[in-house]
């Protein structure tokens, strides 16, 4: 770990380039889908599309991850999702693109990111001291914040002056750095316990769980992001059609709003990564869900007239996600062992993304009878509420106990 700064320089340059043609391609995706199709049922779709892989083959990758070179497996993960953005830009400019081949090729993108996400997520505690780990949490949340301000952005001008098809495959120019990067460090992995059972994938998934489930407060956590999440997908959906239909938006205006995210997420992973700053973990996880929540209360009553309020609300709802993944990226990694993470991130990834799909398979139906306005009220006062609750769980409140001391 004496050359940590050294390691990851080298790996956030490549994941810097990696992220943000990522962003590129997947947020002119959606701008196309919402401009073609109009469709909260479509983008709802798409999204399921590309989050179900990753919940269904979670708690397996995890498993794998564990057992594989972790920078053997980014590599590889990097390098299939950027060949499905090609596929996507050969079909655009064949002029074959269809709705439905679209949702098949963002699943299979999701397949490469459920491999690539907890694999990243797993090897940090093995590179870098405990006591750097929230600065390193801030810096990935840096990373990725550059993506959502930069990604809508360039891909609404790239989609204004250029093609589809030009527009994806500047994701397989991006992978391709990402994994030079790769190559140009050495990762390692967790160390063998000697005289080990021979590996059995449901036995260590069964490990994985007991991880959680053996700490009933980061159990506890697990639960209240479970219901925060059922709240929250359904309406991360529904912003580009808030701007379309509540404030008569289009691409400029989507992109406005993406980037207002963006920015706030840079803000607060910037507020992260402050040297020597300290905060106890698990009041931000709480705190930052009721920040959101607000945010999407006041979003959802806002007059047709209030389309710059709601940019403001949606980069203060950007920090609170920054803060709130630092924190419980940083919950994890100093919780559970590193010959487990990769199998506990997966399952963590697996169990958020249940409950959006359910929420998101009523997106359609929200919008059409509920309508999107009052989808942002209902949703937003549900997580304000988690999140203040969470505050009087036993469990959560003797996990807050400890992490002062």
């Amino acid at each position: 770990m004496n050359n940590w700064k050294k390691v990851f320089a080298i790996i956030w340059s490549g994941q810097l380039f990696s992220t943000l043609s990522s962003a590129i391609v997947g947020y002119a995706v959606v701008f196309w889908l919402s401009m073609e199709t109009k469709s909260a049922e479509v983008l709802a779709f798409a999204t399921i599309a590309a989050l179900l892989p990753q919940l269904v083959l979670g708690p397996f990758t995890g498993v794998l991850i564990d057992r594989w070179d972790r920078r053997r497996t980014m590599i590889v993960a990097d390098t299939f999702i950027a060949v499905c953005s090609a596929i996507m830009g050969i079909l655009f400019w064949i002029g074959r693109v269809e709705v439905s081949y679209l949702y098949v090729l963002l699943a299979l993108r999701s397949v490469g990111s459920a491999f690539h996400v907890p694999a990243m997520q797993a090897s940090v505690p093995l590179l870098a001291p405990e006591s750097e780990l929230m600065r390193i949490a801030g810096v990935n949340q840096v990373i990725q914040s550059v993506g959502t301000i930069a990604g809508p952005a360039l891909a609404a001008l790239l989609i204004s002056v250029f093609n589809m098809t030009s527009v994806l495959f500047v994701d397989v120019a991006g992978a391709l750095i990402g994994c030079i990067s790769l190559l140009l460090v050495h990762i390692p992995n967790p160390e063998r316990q000697e005289g080990a059972p021979a590996p059995h994938i449901f036995r260590e998934m069964k490990e994985g769980l007991h991880e959680i489930y053996s700490r009933p407060g980061l159990l506890w956590l697990f639960i209240v992001i479970i219901g925060a999440t059922f709240f929250i997908m359904p309406v991360a959906a529904l912003f580009p059609l808030l701007t379309i239909n509540h404030f008569s938006g289009g691409t400029y205006q989507m992109s406005i709003i993406e980037v207002a995210w963006g920015v706030g997420m840079l803000a607060g992973g910037a507020l992260m990564g402050i040297k020597r700053f300290k905060m106890n973990e698990i009041v931000q996880i709480n705190a930052t869900y009721i920040l959101l929540g607000l945010t999407f209360v006041f979003s959802g009553i806002l007059p047709v007239t209030g389309f710059w309020i709601f940019m403001v609300l949606t980069f203060f709802g950007g920090i609170s996600m920054a803060v709130y993944s630092a924190a419980f990226m940083v919950v994890m990694q100093t919780t559970i062992t590193p010959a487990a993470l990769g199998r506990v991130f997966s399952i963590y990834g697996s169990v958020t993304l249940l409950p959006s799909m359910i929420g998101l398979l009523q997106t359609g139906f929200i919008a059409d009878r509920i309508g999107v306005p009052n989808a942002f009220l209902i949703s937003g006062l549900a997580i304000v509420l988690l999140g203040g609750g969470s505050f009087f769980i036993p469990a959560i409140r003797q996990m807050i106990v400890k992490t002062r001391r």
